[in-house]
């Protein structure tokens, strides 16, 4: 008997042993790697998807991308028009023979058109559907986002890579759709996206070998693109965000012809806000040390006085981005920075009783700056290249 029940138990069993039974095979799949959502006329959106072609990997390709075909390339464009997201997906599939997949996309692409009408809808859908990755990258495209992808980019295989790579490398904010919707959502509801435009093809390069780079940032209010910053906006933002990288700041001391460039070796930012007599406002720290990378200036940097007159104008330099970049926000009433949340955590109360207005208590925060700007390393060359030592001042 005691045979028989396990005779039992394992023909019973083994039914549910036998695999995934709702598996697709890979190549049964079309593999998004980057999206563009553009407005189409009045009431419709187009969405145009990057797909990977896996023959490319065997035929040797990885000249870039297009939506032509052919040899050498390793994505190809398709697109539909629908009145959602959802809809424009639906008709999108019709035109692919394979199920289209959204794991691997890492890069989403708003049109400029769009953006100003707002992208709620779309990031609804994005957020809600379970396969699209909420690390994904999120940007704004000058114009039409369609062309973005379009683009075949001479050093990667692919055009949503290039963008991908410059956001790791922090060429302009790094921001995913987790970030956009807890942007949104937050109680500013106000967000930043990085711009995108495309540069020009090179002399003897055909149209599409333009290549997507960031320009600036689009700010958000609510779901509604309000207007741009510029590079140099951009960087200012950076610093009030704790996010500057792998660029480099160029000042000129004063009294001084030329101009002296270094790289922010380690920075450290602290925002703290603050309600005195009933105002407003907040102090940035930034305590940051530099290595210079080249001195156009008559300045021997082995000298203290002229260390410090460099170490000066870099403090100035800061301070006038970090005071650019939040102008800008504050004519734009766009809290891109998060600083309502800031306050809501040291002053619940008093940011309870103001919260419907934020926009307008922003509108006329103080700001006050603080840098800590030194040089650290001045280079294996103290004194200024190719001149002679009568022209080389040290102070």
């Amino acid at each position: 008997m005691k045979n028989v029940l396990l005779l039992l138990v394992i023909y019973g069993t083994t039914p549910f042993l036998s695999g995934c039974w709702d598996r697709i095979e890979i190549t049964d799949l079309a593999i998004v790697t980057a999206a563009a959502i553009d407005k189409k006329g009045n009431n419709q959106i187009e969405l145009s998807v990057q797909v990977f072609i896996p023959s490319s990997i065997s035929s040797g390709g990885g000249q870039g991308g297009s939506s032509q075909g052919g040899s050498g390339v390793t994505t190809m464009v398709r697109f539909a028009k629908g009145s959602n997201f959802a809809d424009a997906l639906s008709k999108l599939q019709s035109k692919l023979p394979r199920k289209i997949f959204w794991g691997h996309c890492k890069v989403f692409v708003f049109g400029e058109k769009l953006a100003k009408e707002g992208i709620q809808e779309q990031l609804d859908f994005l957020l809600r559907h379970p396969q699209p990755r909420e690390k994904a990258n999120v940007y704004v495209s000058k114009g039409k986002a369609k062309p973005i992808l379009e683009s075949l980019p001479p050093l990667e295989n692919y055009s949503g890579e290039v963008l991908r790579e410059l956001s790791d490398l922090h060429i302009g904010m790094l921001v995913t759709l987790q970030d956009l919707d807890e942007m949104l959502t937050g109680k500013p509801q106000s967000a930043a996206l990085p711009f995108v435009k495309i540069l020009p093809p090179g002399k003897g390069q055909t149209k599409l070998q333009g290549i997507p780079y960031i320009v600036g940032t689009a700010v958000f209010k609510k779901d509604k693109m309000t207007g741009t910053m510029t590079e140099k906006e951009t960087r200012g933002l950076l610093w009030l965000r704790d996010e500057m990288e792998s660029y480099t700041v160029t000042f000129q001391p004063k009294g001084m012809k030329g101009e002296i460039s270094l790289n922010p070796v380690t920075a450290q930012v602290k925002i703290i806000p603050q309600i005195i007599n009933d105002k407003w406002k907040f102090l940035v720290k930034v305590n940051t040390e530099g290595a210079v990378v080249q001195n156009e200036t008559n300045l021997d940097l082995s000298s203290p006085k002229s260390i410090n007159a460099a170490e000066r104008a870099y403090q100035k330099d800061i301070e006038n981005r970090i005071k650019m970049a939040f102008l800008h926000t504050q004519d734009k009433k766009a809290d891109i920075l998060g600083l309502g949340k800031d306050f809501y955590r040291k002053y619940p109360k008093q940011f309870n009783k103001v919260e419907n207005h934020w926009d307008d208590i922003f509108a006329e925060m103080e700001v006050e700056i603080d840098v800590a700007a030194h040089i650290r390393r001045q280079g294996y060359i103290n004194k200024p290249a190719g001149l002679s030592e009568n022209e080389v001042k040290d102070k």
